[in-house]
């Protein structure tokens, strides 16, 4: 039962260790305390020295004091006296260096005990923290011979035996002091440092972290971006930042799901009206062939005006769909292809020339049905750019380069203006041709993406305009 709930507690214990390093806190205070206990460590051995000496110095001169005792009592002291004057300075022997020669004072017998002479006439303070481990890591019985200038006498010399032991016990006690005073620094320091990193970053930090989870959680919630503080430091940019980014990503979504709504709402609007239009394109059908002239040139414009609504209508869904269409790539002649879309396209008898310059050879990767639509886009409004122009020539050519093959299209139209170039391949951005949606170029972009191609506007002027498509080669 005891040794149960001793492991028990001893795994709480670990857990709660755990979870306080693996906050950014918990290891701000760790490192901190950690990093005052090795600067103690650093400043150890210089302060373990400096005790040593003091306290080596402080025997110095109590056995000088001795000496002197001794001097004026001169031959009267008893062995039990001289006994008394040594242990008052935790000496064995005490002697006096003058003029090259050494007088011993007062002396008791030191037996076999190993001696270490310690010099503190020159101080030399690597040395001296050597020391320090050799007076832990020394024999319990060593002997020091310690040579000492005495305070009241500099030009004389003292020379003073007594036992290592005393001096280990002192050490030990500073250590321990130190360790402690140490270690209740560390953690003051600690504790203070964590506080004030708690309040000046931690906790911004963890709100900005909280926010962001808070608002991946349901970006649609406005009540979920984050309000910036008054902060003028880095977290308070990050904070604007934060906020901001939130700010357009919940407009981005709220328009995107007006988009949605509003695609849904033409999509049902778009059927109803093809719906309209073919029932309208029967009667005006039957008016274009009204054997009266003006009722059939009002039938012919009315036949026009609804086969532009159906195109529109076609155009629309077209380009809802376009996205969620995945092709399937394959290789596709280019010039028979060319040819049977403006086959379908190219109006007989209307003055335009077409010329299909590609080598039968060339061949690319894509879907058949997306490369008709891609084309066909373009040769449909290259015919109606075209529309009354003399000369009206569209031609195509192609060539290969590396794994690409680049399709040129190039029409004698009138051009395309300036004001529609800078968006002339977004969603209902017109050229201004008659009947035009505005989604045909978008379409076309779209669809060589989606095989891994490009289309660009190479050049445009009143002498016509030229398109380049650029898709994969199969060869």
């Amino acid at each position: 039962m005891a040794k149960g709930a001793i492991r028990e507690g001893l795994a709480r214990t670990g857990q709660i260790v755990r979870a306080g390093t693996g906050s950014l806190g918990g290891r701000l205070l760790a490192l901190t305390i950690v990093y005052v206990l090795t600067a103690s460590m650093l400043i150890f051995f210089p302060s373990a020295a400096n005790f040593r000496n003091n306290w080596l110095g402080e025997r110095a001169n109590a056995a000088h004091l001795a000496a002197i005792a001794a001097e004026l009592a001169e031959d009267n002291l008893s062995e039990e006296a001289v006994r008394e004057l040594l242990d008052g300075a935790d000496a064995i022997a005490v002697a006096r260096i003058t003029g090259g020669a050494t007088e011993l004072v007062l002396g008791a017998d030191t037996g076999n005990a190993p001696l270490l002479d310690e010099d503190q006439t020159r101080r030399r303070p690597l040395r001296e923290m050597a020391a320090v481990i050799n007076t832990f890591t020394g024999p319990e019985d060593r002997l020091v011979v310690l040579t000492a200038i005495p305070q009241t006498r500099p030009d004389e010399r003292i020379l003073v035996i007594l036992p290592e032991a005393p001096l280990r016990e002192a050490l030990i006690g500073f250590s321990a002091r130190l360790f402690w005073f140490a270690l209740f620094a560390s953690l003051v320091t600690g504790a203070l440092i964590y506080l004030a990193l708690l309040v000046m970053f931690v906790g911004p930090m963890r709100q900005l972290s909280l926010s962001m989870t808070r608002f991946q959680e349901n970006p649609s919630d406005a009540g979920r971006v984050l309000s910036p503080s008054q902060r003028h430091d880095e977290i308070g940019e990050a904070e604007r930042a934060l906020a901001a980014m939130q700010a357009d990503i919940l407009a981005a979504i709220r328009q995107r799901e007006r988009l949605a709504s509003l695609g849904l709402a033409v999509a049902r609007i778009n059927h109803d009206l093809r719906n309209v239009f073919a029932s309208a394109q029967l009667v005006s059908d039957r008016l274009a062939a009204s054997k009266d002239e003006r009722t059939a040139a009002m039938g012919q414009r009315l036949v026009r005006a609804i086969g532009r609504g159906i195109r529109l209508c076609s155009d629309v869904l077209d380009y809802g769909r376009s996205a969620e269409t995945r092709p399937e790539l394959q290789p596709v002649a280019l010039a028979p292809l060319l040819d049977e879309v403006a086959g379908e396209l190219v109006p007989a008898g209307e003055g335009v020339i077409w010329e299909n310059m590609i080598a039968p050879e060339i061949a690319v990767m894509g879907d058949r049905d997306m490369l008709h639509r891609l084309f066909g886009n373009l040769i449909r409004n290259a015919i109606t750019a075209m529309k009354g122009r003399d000369p009206a020539r569209l031609s195509v050519s192609a060539e290969v380069s590396g794994d690409e093959v680049h399709v040129t299209l190039a029409d004698t139209g009138p051009g395309i203006p300036p004001a529609v170039q800078a968006r002339l391949f977004e969603p209902f951005s017109s050229g201004g041709g008659e009947g035009s949606t505005g989604l045909g170029l978008s379409i076309t972009r779209e669809l060589a993406g989606l095989m891994e191609g490009a289309i660009t506007l190479q050049s445009t002027g009143p002498e016509g305009t030229v398109f380049v498509v650029s898709l994969k080669g199969a060869g």
